[in-house]
């Protein structure tokens, strides 16, 4: 057990959850490890300094567990967390954080622009949201139109119910995946009801299945 380091014991603890959740851990001045999730990644490096208004920073100043919401001027994205922090000999020394994904806020549409105005279009009607050019496009039945998000920003405000991220440039609305067909090196291809093909990368393939239960 000995030559078992911290790193790899917050490695093994983070396989646990990292489908949804984020793991990073601070000294009272700067995060030592970050083990992001497939849900939500705040972009932390180790090295970067504690930032004030997150909930490390709010822990380590309390001396106590913090548990709220944080939204998007911190670190661009919204995010549940909840940080609990450590001492020695009586003295703070860091504290260790878990990071949910902000799931969506009640909105019920996604207004898209068009070329003559906006388009609101309920949740339901979206087939799948691609990004290309630096632009993420909104797909629908015969029409298509932009969104200033990004998909991580649109992972968090889509019912997770129905929007599963399927590669670094798609997410799709399940509902409207008419059937899934293997491809090379353990991934897969979508074919979507309007006849779209889409990827599932390798990298997303295992959450991928793992929600859709097969």
């Amino acid at each position: 057990m000995e030559s078992f380091t911290k790193d790899s014991l917050l490695d093994v603890i983070g396989e646990l959850f990292s489908d949804e959740i984020s793991i990073a851990v601070s000294n009272t001045e700067e995060y030592i490890y970050y083990r992001p999730s497939k849900r939500i990644d705040l972009k932390i490096s180790t090295g970067d300094p504690v930032k004030e208004g997150t909930i490390a920073h709010k822990s380590l100043q309390t001396e106590q567990k913090v548990s709220e919401f944080i939204n998007r001027d911190v670190f661009g994205v919204p995010y549940h967390g909840m940080a609990v922090p450590f001492h020695n000999d009586g003295d703070v020394e860091g504290c260790v954080m878990a990071i949910h994904p902000a799931f969506t806020d009640g909105k019920s549409v996604v207004t898209v622009k068009t070329q003559d105005g906006w388009k609101p279009l309920p949740f339901a009607e979206v087939k799948y949201i691609e990004v290309k050019e630096r632009k993420a496009y909104v797909w629908s039945d015969n029409f298509y139109g932009t969104h200033k998000n990004s998909l991580q920003e649109f992972e968090y405000m889509l019912p997770r119910e129905s929007f599963i991220r399927c590669h670094r440039s798609f997410i799709v609305n399940v509902n409207h995946i008419k059937e899934i067909y293997p491809d090379t090196h353990s991934t897969f291809l979508l074919e979507m009801d309007d006849g779209a093909s889409i990827p599932v990368s390798q990298s997303y393939s295992s959450y991928f299945r793992k929600l859709l239960g097969f």
